[in-house]
């Protein structure tokens, strides 16, 4: 029986600021603040940020736009050996697509109890009927993650109640 990998915490913690930092970029571009690098072998062959708002399409995700990029990097679309580091728990597109991808491998910070598909909402990632199962690690250096989401959705919330917007909740209608 093979040995299990060695989780190795403190280069969770190194490429975890990496996709950090690529999620800073997305706040400042006015995009959800999620970045996410693909490691292979202790070397990053892909990083990317969420860019929906900036190309207009709702599959350009971090995770998403990174495994395409590591894709080509590597020449073909299994990703067995690598490892994806995303600063959000992954939803179920993109934990969609590290299951056909095959990654080894997904460590996030942010869990997303509402449509979190690595475990929090649903768990795609060990799902027992799906060709491939991957291991997952959650919570690293969450709090800077979710301190970024918080500020991007307050600032957001600004913007909206600034601009006037009388956008009523959910069962604020007046109905």
């Amino acid at each position: 029986m093979p040995e299990a990998p060695i989780i190795d915490l403190q280069s969770d913690h190194y490429f975890m600021g990496e996709a950090l930092r690529l999620a800073a970029r997305a706040f400042e571009a006015d995009e959800v603040p999620v970045g996410a690098v693909v490691v292979r072998a202790g070397r990053i062959l892909a990083r990317a940020a969420n860019q929906v708002e900036q190309l207009k399409d709702a599959t350009a995700h971090a995770e998403m736009l990174a495994l395409t990029q590591a894709e080509a990097a590597v020449g073909d679309w299994r990703l067995t050996d690598c490892t994806l580091y995303v600063t959000k728990e992954p939803c179920p597109m993109c934990a969609g697509a590290v299951v056909h991808v095959r990654l080894a491998r997904v460590v996030f910070g942010v869990s997303d109890p509402k449509a979190g598909a690595a475990g929090s909402a649903l768990n795609l990632l060990q799902f027992p009927t799906l060709n491939h199962r991957c291991l997952v690690t959650a919570g690293v250096r969450e709090a800077e993650g979710r301190a970024l989401l918080q500020a991007f959705f307050v600032r957001q919330r600004a913007k909206d109640n600034s601009a006037g917007a009388a956008v009523p909740r959910p069962g604020e209608d007046g109905g």
